[in-house]
């Protein structure tokens, strides 16, 4: 058994407001809310990196959870926007945290890598003691502010989150979880030479089928109402995606926290971003199940179940 102990995040200081990327895009700053819901998103600075951010991400989760690094087992880091492939920034985040021997393994999955992290994380977590899971990306530079790629460049922005999961106590305890990949349509959504390349389209009509399919199944299999869920932690892809989820699901939409409006779509970070925003409004002990779900790269998609204990 695992549970989730604590979550934490970071995101650059810059904020980029739709007004400032608008007149680059040849749109107005009203379309990019109407299609996306989003506002502003960070952007990093020229001195920081995935492995920087990643690293502020996880010290602020273990300052939360009120542990120091030396009580990790393993550290799993999700992320597609780093500048170096092999190694990933997962051995130097935990240079970062003071640490020569711990395990420190890369997640190169975008969007989805930090739910994948989370589901590895409770499976890990009974043999090799506490993982924390980090998301960290600097999708700022690795799209193109141009009229010609508008529909890719206004959703993304920069961030880190984590996630501290415990064989021993916690929050909420993660009862189940499903993961799944379909490379038959990689091809609509990928990392290459450091560009991120989307089919907007085809990405909206794959997860607004497959992440529902994915909560439900979790739901049913555990005799969960969708209505008895407290919360609803989705990647924070695009608003109108987080809606029809919602209705797919057949859950109020007030059940999906949604933060997309002041970060924009961090991809594996955002997941995490989202959890750490979401614990942290809490005024009461959780109550009743979460739910996490994601769609990303792959295709890989799934959800996460954790509940009360």
């Amino acid at each position: 058994m695992s549970y989730l102990r604590a979550f934490g995040s970071s995101v650059p200081l810059r904020r980029v407001g739709n007004q400032e990327i608008a007149q680059l895009l040849n749109v107005t700053p009203n379309w990019i809310f109407d299609v996306s819901g989003i506002e502003e998103r960070h952007y990093a600075a020229q001195e920081d990196t995935v492995i920087s951010i990643g690293l502020l991400a996880a010290q602020d989760c273990l300052q939360k959870a009120g542990i120091t690094a030396a009580d990790l087992g393993m550290i799993l880091v999700a992320s597609g926007s780093s500048d170096r492939f092999c190694p990933g920034p997962a051995s130097k985040i935990a240079a970062g945290l003071g640490l020569d021997t711990t395990p420190a393994l890369d997640l190169p999955i975008t969007s989805a890598g930090a739910l994948v992290g989370l589901t590895l994380a409770a499976q890990l977590a009974p043999s090799v003691g506490r993982v924390l899971v980090i998301g960290a990306e600097i999708m700022s530079r690795c799209i193109a502010l141009t009229p010609e790629e508008k529909n890719t460049a206004i959703l993304f922005g920069d961030g880190a989150g984590a996630a501290l999961v415990d064989a021993n106590s916690g929050f909420a305890r993660i009862q189940d979880s499903c993961l799944f990949t379909d490379g038959n349509s990689s091809e609509i959504l990928f990392m290459r030479n450091e560009q991120f390349h989307m089919d907007g389209a085809a990405v909206i009509l794959h997860a607004s089928r497959k992440m529902p399919r994915a909560i439900n199944l979790l739901l049913s299999r555990n005799q969960i109402e969708a209505n008895a869920v407290e919360a609803f932690l989705l990647h924070q892809a695009n608003l109108n995606l987080i809606t029809r989820v919602a209705a797919a699901v057949k859950a109020p939409q007030e059940k999906f926290f949604t933060n997309i409006s002041r970060y924009g779509n961090t991809s594996s970070a955002s997941l995490l971003i989202a959890a750490d925003e979401w614990f942290a409004s809490q005024t009461a002990a959780l109550s009743g199940p979460i739910v996490f779900a994601a769609f990303g790269s792959g295709l890989t998609w799934g959800a996460l179940l954790a509940t009360p204990y």
